[in-house]
């Protein structure tokens, strides 16, 4: 590991690996670009940025939180040839380097079970998990024509979720609620540790193992 530096790296650059290498194919919001680098050249991408829903930081804890103190890991990206535990290591060094360079104290992650992950990353690396049931608004899957759509797909193409429009597209039109996703924390601060496990919102629950029942099978989703 010792052959790799980790540091900031220019947005345009990642936003272009990220689309060709992360799952999503998605780019997302973004306050810090680090890139896991060797020999001048990029293996690694971890993204933070603000979380975007507006209560999101209000949802963590009764204690005050200024909007700074809370980042989301909103992509992270490993070249499958690195070493098996290239993405542990490189999430410990962005660790430190956020305490070093930001007033960050807390960051929050999601894993998508509609992808297959549960967050093995998050658990090799001692987040707090708090379960799949902190998202209090419901998204659904949405069936026209036959295929399935992601809501965001589903705009693309026929501009809209609404049933009564879809409706009018298919009259067999269905849809099927998609399961929440998985809730990490990670307190940057030892010192922070008591305090916010004491005024959390949302209790610490065991890690997931797996995803049981999870076959989407459709490559629009």
């Amino acid at each position: 590991m010792m052959s790799f530096d980790v540091r900031p790296i220019d947005k345009s650059i990642a936003k272009k690996l990220i689309i060709k290498n992360h799952y999503s194919h998605k780019w997302s919001s973004c306050r810090y670009a680090l890139g896991l680098i060797r020999e001048n050249k990029i293996c690694g991408i971890a993204i933070f940025g603000y979380p975007v829903g507006r209560q999101v930081v209000k949802s963590i804890t009764s204690l005050p939180l200024k909007n700074d103190a809370v980042l989301e890991l909103t992509r992270l990206w490993v070249a499958d040839k690195e070493g098996k535990n290239t993405e542990s290591w490189f999430l410990g060094k962005c660790f430190r380097w956020l305490k070093d360079n930001t007033r960050t104290k807390i960051l929050i992650a999601y894993s998508d079970p509609m992808a297959g992950h549960v967050g093995f990353i998050y658990q090799a690396t001692n987040w707090w998990y708090q379960g799949n049931n902190t998202m209090l608004v419901k998204s659904f899957i949405h069936i026209v024509n036959g295929i399935k759509y992601h809501p965001r797909t589903c705009v693309a193409k026929f501009g809209t979720t609404k049933v009564e429009d879809l409706c009018k597209i298919d009259p067999e039109y269905k849809q099927i609620e998609m399961p929440k996703k998985h809730r990490y924390l990670y307190v940057l601060y030892k010192k922070d540790r008591k305090e916010l496990l004491q005024t959390l919102k949302h209790q610490l629950v065991k890690y997931p193992k797996n995803n049981e029942n999870m076959n989407w099978g459709n490559k629009n989703v």
